[in-house]
């Protein structure tokens, strides 16, 4: 079982950037996929990015270029780094683990262990 813990979130302005954390436990770090998912009220949960367990990274059209996943040193440790925020990126962040195909990774029903979220809220 994987145990997964977001911080981070908060209040920020249009244009001004986040760094999300999401702190995995309980299993090896590189042997699933770490996506992060956004969900807002009224909208279904969304893909914002992912780091495959080949260290690969992927990314929604609507954050590329904007945000950036990455895996700390310490391994257990997956960050998002957030710039350029807009108010449309104001949601709930969760991090998630999957082991589905590659092809799967963006499909949040091919995630096993979730966070319980952090808030992100950008003001116009």
């Amino acid at each position: 079982q994987v145990q997964l813990v977001e911080s981070g979130g908060g209040l920020v302005q249009a244009g001004g950037s986040l760094r999300l954390s999401c702190v995995t436990s309980g299993s090896t770090s590189n042997s699933y996929h770490l996506g992060w998912f956004r969900q807002s009220p009224g909208k279904e949960r969304e893909f914002v990015a992912v780091l495959s367990r080949t260290s690969h990274t992927y990314y929604a059209d609507s954050v590329k270029g904007r945000f950036a996943i990455s895996r700390g040193n310490d391994r257990n440790t997956v960050y998002l780094q957030m710039d350029t925020l807009k108010p449309e990126d104001t949601a709930v962040y969760y991090c998630a683990t999957s082991r589905a195909v590659l092809s799967s990774i963006r499909d949040p029903t091919m995630y096993i262990y979730w966070g319980q979220g952090t808030q992100v809220t950008v003001s116009s």
